[in-house]
């Protein structure tokens, strides 16, 4: 194998780099031997090599070509070399928890480094804090596709970079775009325009060129489509959850489709990387990407799609997206085809669409939930994660969001772990599933083991369905599953189901049987207290439902109108036509939300009672005093009560007599127009508001001329008393007369009448209000009624704006110079309606007429 490979070229300098140093990067292309040919190299050097794959699948094919041993979770298998053995990254960290020196290795090979998994990141980490401290002569090699590999050197403690060049085939490229733009993929949705374009590619593929086709695919539901599409020109062997009637396999002489994705079955796999009798397509998801020979390949067609996950730290959801794959990604795909001999790429997007996609992708600890990441830092003594090597560090609102649920769940006690904790990450489980086969007993195994697996694509909204249709089955899926429920099953320790050690708050727990209702299960009651022990003689829906429950508190789920509101405060709704729709209460086992969505989706979940909801999740009892606007209203009032709550679901509530409501009123006072605002009160606001801009100190800012302004609330204290104190209402405040209180913000050494004279007089003998709601005080006046007046006087040093009003009252001009207006624009104003109004004085000196509100008399 080692004569075939380019990469033995860099064996020599490779193992004595890690004599040297004792660690070392190799980067070495696709296909180049880097997986299979370097640890036997290692071997053979004397060493006992431990090879940790991100991927399961990578793992069995990987010592299937080398003959070796290897672990995943659930499955071992002893090979004829025992000086090499291969496991997932997850099981290599579960290794160092239990025994950090690793007994019985030398080296340990961590493969595709590149892809960013959490997993061999936080791996990588622990095995550099190993090396320090407790195994110095611990070798560490880094294994890499790419050429970028200073940063892992960096990493390493400046590790030698081995680097690996050249490919054992060239691989020619075709850009195969849409004949048509199509429009980009929105979360887990994919045109099907572009998957019928995939499987046309598939087909131009198998007429243009000799071997097997690979295709990448983002997801299991688009491989099924494709697979679907091509139907008519293949005989099927399918990998996905029991398709095809069940028996996942196709006869005859066509051409041989494999569905290859994480959740295969074992016979799939097998099938994939064994030679085969017949042409073969295989639709494969990222999983294919490396550390993976297919025999047979020579064509891979990209789709240029890959799934990454999101989290919603805030209402505790994750899903997967659809995104484009990077350059990166496209390389290592690439180089599937000329593994054996030279190949061909179909990739279905443009050569200038390439040169925009992202270098690398996103490293997983940037995306995903760090629950589990948190728990094994924490385990490991470093809760924080800050003294972890690390490439990148993890994100501080992801962090916070997993220490919070980890303590809710009973595994950190005041940031340190507790026994209950490192029982929970012994599991191989994320901890909430690990939460909640603890609390629930052995029996829960079955329920937890669903949660931990992929459903297959044809499994409803109702899990408990699911469950019982994974008993009867007889299809992979259900294989995998009783695989996994024997796991768990040996995983617990003698005695079952409770917290174990300290506990913290989850630990300290009561116990749940038949027997129990709701009565007294007090509002103090919470899944912090109120483990349980097996679940009693409970039935198959009630058992269910309490293990989906403690599992995930935050999602239990109360009916509101058309749909659900979670704990957590998010709006869900389930599927049209789903069989759980009327429930009163919901475990929602999965949910995500869809992008642009304010709500999720429900994917899978229990019918479950209050009892139980109380059960798994703190319930409060809260004093509240607020101003409310009730669901469909725009007026609030004051809402004195006592609620019980579980999160953000109101269970029930009773009034709160004699409550003080002070703040509750002054909010409403500042959000809503509460008030009654008078013509007169808006007068007297208005003209405070003017002593303020005009004069300052000591008139108070009242915050403008219109009702509902804050900063009248912040004066409250010294107008709205007494009648604030005796207010209970929104009624009580509406009953106010306003213009009296505001009467009560006059400075002490001040006369509001003095300042901001609410009246005039003009040359007529007429008493005129001033408009103070303006910038400048305005007097709006009767042209006639100003006959002799050269200037209007000033109001606290600000001239009065007069606006001169026809006989009908229609402003004609406004001015704040008087004399001007007599010289310059009477005589204009005169022409134009003196025959308009010819009753009314229109003298051709007004400034020596007798001023009159007065009509001349009929002649």
């Amino acid at each position: 194998m080692a004569g075939e490979l380019p990469v033995r070229h860099a064996l020599p300098e490779l193992l004595s780099a890690l004599d040297a140093h004792g660690t070392a990067v190799l980067t070495a292309p696709p296909g180049s031997g880097k997986t299979t040919v370097v640890p036997l190299a290692l071997a053979d050097a004397g060493l006992r090599v431990l090879v940790a794959e991100p991927r399961r699948l990578a793992v069995r094919a990987a010592a299937r070509r080398m003959g070796v041993s290897y672990a995943i979770r659930g499955e071992r298998h002893t090979g004829a070399d025992p000086r090499v053995e291969v496991v997932t990254t997850g099981l290599l960290l579960q290794r160092l928890q239990h025994d950090p020196e690793l007994p019985g290795a030398d080296v340990v090979v961590l493969d595709e480094c590149h892809e960013r998994h959490l997993d061999a990141d936080t791996a990588l980490a622990f095995l550099l804090d190993v090396r320090e401290t407790l195994r110095p002569d611990l070798r560490l090699l880094a294994t890499s596709a790419t050429a970028d590999a200073a940063p892992w050197s960096r990493l390493l403690g400046g590790a030698p970079v081995v680097a690996a060049s050249g490919t054992p085939h060239p691989v020619e490229t075709v850009w195969a775009p849409p004949a048509r733009p199509l429009p980009p993929p929105h979360g887990m949705r994919v045109d099907p325009a572009l998957l019928a374009h995939v499987a046309q590619v598939v087909r131009r593929a198998l007429a243009e060129r000799q071997g097997d086709v690979l295709c990448f695919l983002p997801g299991t539901a688009e491989i099924a489509r494709v697979a679907g599409l091509l139907r008519d020109v293949t005989n099927d062997m399918n990998g996905g959850n029991g398709g095809n009637g069940g028996n996942g396999e196709g006869g005859g002489d066509g051409v041989e489709v494999l569905q290859v994705h994480g959740q295969a079955p074992a016979r799939v796999q097998d099938a994939v990387l064994s030679p085969g009798t017949r042409r073969r397509v295989v639709l494969a998801t990222s999983v294919a990407e490396s550390s993976l020979t297919v025999p047979g390949v020579r064509v891979v067609v990209d789709s240029g799609l890959a799934r990454e996950p999101r989290t919603d730290h805030a209402r505790g959801l994750g899903s997967l997206t659809t995104v484009r794959v990077s350059r990166a990604g496209a390389v290592q795909r690439a180089g599937r085809a000329g593994r054996e001999a030279p190949g061909t790429v179909y990739r279905c997007w443009t050569e200038a669409e390439h040169e925009r996609l992202a270098e690398h992708p996103r490293p997983e600890i940037a995306l995903a939930d760090l629950t589990g990441f948190a728990l094994q830092a924490a385990c490991w003594g470093v809760p924080d994660a800050a003294a972890l090597a690390l490439l990148d560090p993890p994100p501080d609102a992801a962090m916070a969001a997993a220490t919070a649920t980890l303590t809710d769940l009973g595994a950190l006690d005041g940031g340190r772990v507790t026994a209950r904790g490192r029982r929970m990450a012994g599991l191989g489980l994320h901890p909430r599933l690990a939460r909640a086969l603890i609390d629930a007993g052995p029996r829960a195994a079955e329920v937890v083991a669903l949660l931990s697996e992929q459903l297959p694509r044809d499994a409803g909204d109702d899990l408990v369905e699911v469950w019982r249709s994974a008993r009867r089955g007889g299809d992979a899926f259900a294989s995998r599953w009783r695989q996994e429920v024997r796991r768990l099953s040996r995983s617990l320790a003698p005695g079952g189901g409770g917290a174990a050690g300290n506990g913290g708050a989850a630990g300290r727990a009561g116990t749940f049987q038949s027997g129990d209702t709701s009565e007294g299960v007090g509002a103090s009651r919470s899944h912090r207290d109120t483990g349980s022990r097996g679940g009693g003689g409970l039935g198959d829906d009630a058992f269910a439902g309490l293990v989906v429950a403690l599992a995930f508190p935050e999602r239990v789920a109360r009916r509101r109108g058309g749909g659900y509101l979670m704990a957590s405060g998010t709006a869900a709704a389930l599927g049209e036509g789903s069989r759980l729709a009327g429930a009163p209460w919901l475990a929602v086992a999965v949910a995500d939300r869809p992008t642009g969505s304010a709500s999720a989706r429900v994917r899978q979940a229990v019918e479950i009672d209050e009892a139980t909801a109380r059960l798994a999740h703190p319930v409060t009892a809260e004093e509240e005093v607020a101003w409310r606007v009730p669901p469909g209203e725009r007026r609030g009032d004051v809402s004195a009560r006592v609620v019980e709550r579980l999160g953000a679901i109101e269970l029930s509530s009773a009034p709160l007599p004699d409550a003080d409501v002070r703040a509750a009123l002054l909010h409403g006072l500042r959000t809503e127009d509460v008030l009654t605002w008078t013509r007169d009160a808006l007068a007297v606001r208005a003209r405070l508001a003017f002593c303020h801009r005009a004069v300052g100190e000591p008139w108070p800012d009242v915050g403008g001329a219109g009702p509902g302004m804050e900063a009248l609330a912040d004066l409250a204290d010294r107008w709205l008393e007494p009648e604030l104190s005796r207010a209970r209402r929104r009624a009580d405040l509406e009953r106010i007369d306003v213009a009296a209180a505001l009467l009560c913000l006059v400075p002490w050494s001040e006369r509001l009448e003095a300042v901001a004279p609410e009246r005039v007089q003009v040359p007529s003998g007429s008493r005129v209000r001033i408009d103070y709601s303006q910038e400048r005080p305005v007097l709006a006046v009767k042209l006639q009624e100003l006959f002799g007046w050269d200037g209007a006087p000033s109001i606290a040093g600000v001239p009065l704006l007069v606006h001169l009003l026809s006989p009908a009252g229609r402003p004609v001009a406004v001015t704040a110079d008087l004399a001007s207006f007599w010289r310059d624009g009477y005589r204009a104003v005169r022409a134009e309606l003196r025959g308009r109004y010819p009753r009314h004085p229109w003298p051709e000196d007004p400034l020596t007429a007798t001023p009159t509100s007065r009509t001349n008399r009929r002649t």
